[in-house]
């Protein structure tokens, strides 16, 4: 029952932020929440750790931006399109890492999604450097523009909603339990008689899919997709939202996207106001120390919180494991 209010309570002030807070801002976060709460269902529950989630997370946002743009899809066929996508990288990917283990793995990722940004970067339909831009935004069932941006607001929390319903789905099933199972005991669940890199490898394609969800979703939203979002570094990004928030939490990596999307839009703003207040002019170079901020952040996350701050919380209360 508690926790169905406060699910409540939650979804009442999702509807009502855009009220305060500016629509654009609040997509990009609830893109980026389900963009962590995907690549937490691969560490946090399967304890794989990938660097390729970027090329996921941005090759929706390219293929779904293409269909919508250029083969004039519909919102529905384009975000579909661009999912399929991300599932189909996830699956070649995985392939060929998931059998490695520790950190062969995770290199292994690492030099794929590399592969991945540099054929994104030569390949003419993403415009290069430049981009792919003027995405438009279409309309939903071909009824309702999505030219509003409080109307695209509440269909991209139905997504997002959706999206955050079908990771809670996963990780409660028997495939979710067998996924656990692996990540404690490997050894154990192979004697058991699980076929341990087919169950690794339909995670890896799910959160691929669900990623590939939230990057065709934000392509949709600002209306353009640039390299940024399939280089590696936007693998680290999501990796400090999942650390931040608590991996392997289900609200941590929602708590972890909200904070670090608010630090790099709302720094400069917070650095100004303190330097009015003070009067000491350093403060207004906080805008350009994000990165310097998050890295701090990441440090203490890791030194001093490092179940991640909903993990701590939980773990104040015994609805944490100990290790």
């Amino acid at each position: 029952m508690n926790k169905k209010i406060g699910y409540g309570i939650v979804l009442v002030l999702a509807c009502t932020a855009p009220l305060v807070l500016y629509p654009i801002f609040l997509m990009k976060v609830l893109c980026f929440a389900l963009f962590a709460c995907a690549f937490n269902l691969l560490i946090g529950y399967t304890g794989l750790l990938s660097f390729g989630h970027a090329a996921f997370f941005g090759g929706a946002g390219y293929a779904a931006g293409y269909a919508l743009k250029v083969w004039g899809l519909p919102m529905e066929l384009g975000l579909l399109f661009g999912v399929l996508v991300a599932a189909a990288t996830g699956l070649l990917m995985g392939a060929l890492a998931i059998r490695r283990q520790g950190i062969y793995f995770t290199m292994i990722t690492l030099a794929l999604a590399q592969m991945f940004y540099f054929f994104y970067l030569q390949a003419p339909f993403t415009g290069g450097e430049d981009g792919l831009q003027g995405v438009p935004r279409g309309s939903l069932l071909g009824l309702v523009g999505l030219g509003n941006d409080l109307i695209l607001y509440y269909v991209v929390l139905a997504i997002s909603i959706g999206g955050f319903a079908l990771i809670v789905r996963i990780i409660h099933s028997p495939f979710g339990q067998v996924l656990r199972a692996i990540k404690e005991n490997e050894p154990r669940a192979i004697s058991l008689g699980y076929d341990v890199d087919r169950y690794k490898l339909l995670a890896f394609v799910l959160s691929a899919a669900l990623a590939g969800l939230a990057g065709a979703t934000k392509t949709m939203v600002l209306g353009f997709e640039t390299l940024t979002n399939v280089h590696w570094a936007m693998s680290g990004l999501v990796i400090l939202m999942t650390l931040v928030g608590g991996m392997g939490t289900i609200v941590g990596p929602i708590v972890g996207a909200i904070i670090i999307i608010a630090l790099e839009n709302k720094l400069g703003s917070l650095g100004y106001f303190l330097s009015s207040v003070t009067g000491i002019e350093w403060f207004q170079t906080l805008g350009d120390s994000v990165t310097i901020v998050t890295g701090l952040i990441f440090i203490i996350c890791v030194l001093a919180f490092r179940r991640g701050i909903v993990g701590e919380i939980l773990a104040r209360f015994g609805r944490f494991p100990a290790s």
